[in-house]
């Protein structure tokens, strides 16, 4: 079944929502299995090693390659590639997800302690490795955001959404999106950032705004890991 373009916007058929459950299943089922195949020897210093940029990159251009196979032929409004209505709104609306985020991680945190279950982000900052650092900050805070967001604020939100509603779409998104980094104890963190980045997709109807949010997010956590 094709696409049926609908002015400058694309329905989204049964098939493309298939092909994109199929996708993120597969890569909360991998992560799952990586996080328990993992032995507790994960080094602290990933972002500092020039592997951890590479991999990045291939891991996100295999998954860029799939969405944008599953999206072919819908209009790029339909993924959310439009600028919103107000960009002033739009900026408002960043702002106030960002510090919604951070206030309910801070209170989560305090009883989940999620952030020490991804390893990820270093203790302290190396100048020696300043390099490598930089090209994994270019991945975890752009290359990331932008990938994620047309994965499930894009391709998954219009799939879902047009199957089974704005509702549906704002809570399927944000599980998927929590599933697929394979943590447990961070899943409820990750799952309510997923429904702020999906509040945001809503209410400005584009992923502009969305990728914003995602890129500072993560760039502010890194930034605030190596300096604080």
């Amino acid at each position: 079944m094709g696409a049926v373009v609908l002015g400058r916007v694309t329905e989204v058929p049964r098939s493309r929502l298939a092909g994109w459950a199929i996708l993120v299943t597969a890569l909360a089922a991998l992560s799952y299995a990586a996080n328990l195949a993992d032995t507790g020897d994960t080094p602290d210093d990933l972002l500092y090693r020039w592997s951890s940029a590479i991999g990045g990159l291939v891991q996100y251009a295999i998954i860029l390659a799939i969405v944008l196979f599953i999206a072919r032929g819908l209009a790029p409004a339909t993924l959310g590639l439009v600028r919103p209505a107000s960009w002033a709104k739009a900026a408002g609306r960043v702002a106030t997800a960002l510090v919604s985020i951070w206030v309910i991680g801070a209170v989560l945190n305090v009883f989940l302690e999620a952030g020490k279950e991804q390893g990820l982000v270093p203790d302290g900052w190396d100048s020696g490795r300043a390099a490598p650092f930089v090209a994994n900050f270019v991945v975890v805070a752009g290359v990331a955001p932008v990938v994620e967001e047309l994965t499930y604020r894009g391709l998954g939100f219009a799939a879902v959404r047009d199957a089974f509603g704005n509702g549906a779409a704002v809570v399927v998104t944000a599980l998927a999106f929590g599933l697929a980094h394979g943590l447990f104890i961070a899943l409820p963190v990750l799952t309510i950032f997923g429904l702020i980045l999906a509040w945001v997709r809503l209410t400005t109807g584009s992923i502009y705004p969305t990728i914003a949010l995602h890129a500072l997010f993560n760039g502010i956590a890194l930034i605030a890991a190596v300096t604080v």
